[in-house]
């Protein structure tokens, strides 16, 4: 009796286990799809909602938003509800067994006083061992449930981490590109056959047209992609994963999308850095915003989620402190006065470029006021980079553009 009730609970546990994983896996899939729809739904309705009050798509987007959540509440009540079932279903399915052994003894002999006893003991070891069955289930259909979430996790995990190691690069005469290319894919080759010099000080600049290339040498340079062929030396010394992760700590780095975490404006311009007050004020000033920040609460200045009460031009020139803080051997701007008129532009590239010699720059603009004092002037075009010899060149080739553009 004791081999045949515990076969029979086995099989049991083994079918309702079985039903219930197929559906809790269906669940738990459109409960990761709808969780990364509310997701999207909420990032891109916050970050666009000027947008949406002018074609006045506010029903829409609200409609999307309650669909998804509706169906994600009915997923997360289907995975409540299938928790609770197995524990009920094996309580009904167990002691009816009980119960039909009883009956079948009574029919079968007409006398259950020698079985009751032993009956009873079952239940009672039944009642005992129920508990731990139904925390197995419930562990394992959660898992079940939750399988997806884990799967994006694990996918993570298995991305290639940069092994960089610790060894020192100097920096002090040149940073060479040879033979240098770079492509995302095979299908679209973004740099070809690089060779340019850098020299220690010098105000290097990059123009072309929009998605040429130029941000891209710019982030190959700084060690953040690597090149698909080709090297980079510095000072002769080849940089590789020995090195990346001190020629990295020697820039300064300024985006054209600039984030800014919720928090104050020295806590953004430290950036985890180590915290010393008078450095903030002098790179403020620098950045030409500290007479700014002297109206409200100083440096202590409260910026919001994403820098959402500054201007556009505002958090540009935070970005710039920020990149100034670190007192950086190689100053990289990106774009990095885009959002700034041309008196305030001027007034920052006037302090950028009065920093002490030894600083090198590369800058990246399309404003050709931005890179006319710049010692080399690079232009990207289809991949390849040529040296702009002058600035008439220069200025020849961007009406040249314009006027394509116009006719």
């Amino acid at each position: 009796m004791t081999l045949d009730l515990s076969f029979l609970l086995i099989i049991k546990v083994f079918y309702i286990a079985k039903f219930f994983s197929k559906k809790l896996k269906i669940a738990g899939k459109k409960r990761q799809e709808l969780s990364v729809e509310i997701s999207r739904t909420y990032t891109e309705s916050f970050w666009n909602f000027k947008l949406i009050k002018l074609f006045s798509t506010q029903d829409i987007i609200l409609n999307k938003f309650n669909k998804a959540s509706s169906k994600l509440v009915k997923a997360n009540t289907f995975n409540a509800v299938l928790q609770n079932i197995p524990r009920l279903i094996l309580e009904t399915i167990g002691f009816s067994m009980l119960i039909a052994v009883i009956v079948y003894v009574v029919y079968m002999y007409h006398n259950a006083t020698a079985i009751i006893p032993v009956i009873s003991m079952y239940a009672f070891a039944f009642y005992r061992f129920l508990p731990s069955i139904n925390k197995i289930l419930s562990s394992y259909n959660r898992v079940i449930f939750l399988k997806n979430s884990l799967d994006s996790v694990n996918e993570y995990l298995g991305y290639e981490q940069e092994d960089l190691g610790d060894e020192k690069v100097a920096f002090e005469n040149s940073i060479v590109l040879k033979d240098l290319s770079f492509e995302y894919d095979s299908k679209t080759k973004v740099l070809g056959s690089v060779n340019i010099k850098i020299e220690k000080g010098q105000r290097t600049a990059f123009v072309g047209e929009s998605g040429a290339g130029k941000s891209t040498i710019a982030d190959v340079i700084m060690g953040l992609y690597r090149p698909t062929t080709g090297d980079i030396f510095i000072d002769d010394y080849k940089l590789d994963k020995t090195n990346i992760k001190s020629w990295r700590q020697k820039i300064g780095y300024i985006p054209q999308q600039i984030y800014l975490f919720d928090g104050t404006v020295a806590d953004n311009v430290v950036f985890g850095r180590n915290f010393n007050k008078q450095k903030i004020i002098d790179v403020l000033k620098k950045a030409n915003i500290y007479n700014f920040l002297q109206t409200k609460d100083n440096i202590y200045t409260k910026v919001g989620d994403g820098g959402i009460l500054l201007s556009g031009g505002q958090k540009q020139r935070i970005a710039i402190a920020r990149a100034l803080y670190s007192d950086p051997e190689l100053l990289v701007l990106d774009e990095a006065t885009s959002a700034l008129d041309n008196q305030t532009e001027e007034n920052i590239m006037n302090e950028i470029y009065s920093l002490n010699l030894d600083k090198t720059l590369i800058v990246i603009a399309h404003r050709l006021s931005t890179v006319e004092r710049c010692d080399k002037i690079y232009k990207i075009d289809n991949g390849n980079v040529y040296l702009i010899e002058n600035l008439e060149q220069l200025y020849a080739n961007n009406q040249a553009s314009i006027q394509q553009r116009v006719l």
